[in-house]
């Protein structure tokens, strides 16, 4: 689908389309109810590798992994640009403060892990792999991770026609309808060696999680307009594609299974300071 690849890393400098990142907390509510979670098993990998529960969670939007790194036993702090993600995620417990990452102020703070759930592509790499080093314990953990989701051909196809049709200048448009989950792996590779030329972390992994949700017509009507290609669309542009959307999914039957893939590029700080 031509809005959902974006929201991996991309060799683009999606950092600077600033209107775009902050577009999300136009509907913060739809965004935080239909965006799925993240895997329990990467969350415990994560807990588990860190050397103590203070968690700097970069661009945490409204705060779905958090939300779940808290109920881990974690201290969470947020980082969010987007006043209206902040003051959702401050309405449901967690602390945040309005800031790029890049622009944030940790003022002595550190952490013993710094996470960025399907967010790390709007910061500035260089830069943010430097800031997170900063802000690190010796042995603390850097995290970035986010999904990869496909809809089957049946949906995809129709979404990108209407796409096509009804935003012609977007840079989304000319998308395929589907893409290859080879080209995400690559872009977290890029990723790692943006962690590399820090020259302060450990050698980065690269983990992967596999799983499946079904979703009905309505639930992927809910989501679709929180992703990066739809945000920013007129109501009318909105409506027309979520209605070619809504009718393939009525000819499956009402629903679909989406196949997930939850990659992950994590490396630990060195150093003794």
């Amino acid at each position: 689908m031509p809005t959902l690849p974006r929201e991996q890393p991309e060799p683009a400098q999606l950092h600077q389309s600033r209107r775009m990142a902050e577009s999300f907390g136009t509907d913060a509510q739809r965004y935080d109810q239909a965006r799925p979670g993240y895997p329990d098993a990467l969350v415990a990998r994560i807990v588990a590798g860190s050397p103590g529960p203070d968690v700097l969670d970069v661009g945490c939007g409204t705060g779905i992994a958090a939300r779940q790194f808290q109920a881990a036993g974690c201290a969470v702090l947020g980082v969010e640009p987007d006043a209206r993600m902040a003051e959702f995620a401050g309405a449901r417990g967690l602390q945040v403060e309005v800031a790029t990452f890049e622009a944030w102020e940790p003022d002595g703070r550190r952490f013993d892990a710094v996470i960025a759930a399907q967010s790390w592509h709007w910061v500035d790499p260089v830069a943010g792999a430097a800031k997170a080093a900063q802000v690190l314990r010796p042995d603390g953990r850097l995290a970035i991770f986010g999904h990869v989701f496909e809809p089957p051909a049946e949906v995809a196809e129709p979404f990108a026609a209407a796409y096509r049709r009804v935003a012609p200048d977007s840079p989304f448009a000319g998308q395929p309808a589907r893409r290859p989950l080879e080209m995400y792996q690559a872009g977290y590779a890029k990723v790692a060696d943006t962690i590399r030329e820090t020259r302060q972390f450990a050698e980065p992994e690269q983990w992967r999680f596999d799983w499946e949700r079904f979703y009905t017509r309505d639930q992927w009507l809910d989501l679709l307009p929180t992703t990066g290609g739809l945000t920013r669309l007129r109501p009318d542009q909105l409506a027309e594609i979520l209605g070619a959307v809504g009718g393939a999914i009525d000819a499956l039957g009402g629903g679909f299974t989406m196949h997930y893939t939850t990659l992950a590029v994590t490396a630990v700080r060195v150093g003794t300071s």
